[in-house]
């Protein structure tokens, strides 16, 4: 169960990213199969097609969002970056509770080796 709630996130972050390059059929489908839980036979009997087609559509909308990262790889950039922010957040932390302004160096560091990645 929690893969599939991985699954779903994973693909929800990567719709975020590239859903603007979907077609608008599959973007529909992707909406109402993972952010507003409808199942396959729902999505179906609304749009008048058959609960395979549905499938069909919903594979070929994850291997194009798979794909993509892949290819782009936008979503490690944001992961990397993110993990470094919270480096630089716990170093501040660490600052103001001990005052020990040596540190921002560290700081300085950690932001010019963001800024070199991006």
């Amino acid at each position: 169960m929690a893969d599939m709630i991985e699954k779903r996130e994973l693909l929800n972050e990567l719709f975020d990213l590239y859903g603007a390059m979907l077609t608008e059929k599959q973007k529909n489908y992707f909406i109402l199969y993972y952010q507003e839980d409808f199942s396959l036979a729902e999505i179906a009997e609304e749009e008048d097609i058959s609960r395979n087609a549905v499938y069909d559509n919903l594979k070929r909308t994850e291997n194009i969002l798979t794909s993509m990262e892949e290819k782009l790889g936008f979503l490690k950039r944001i992961e990397v970056t993110r993990a470094d922010l919270y480096k630089i957040a716990s170093v501040l932390q660490e600052i103001q509770e001990t005052e020990d302004y040596d540190q921002l160096d560290t700081i300085k560091t950690y932001i010019e080796e963001i800024a070199d990645n991006i």
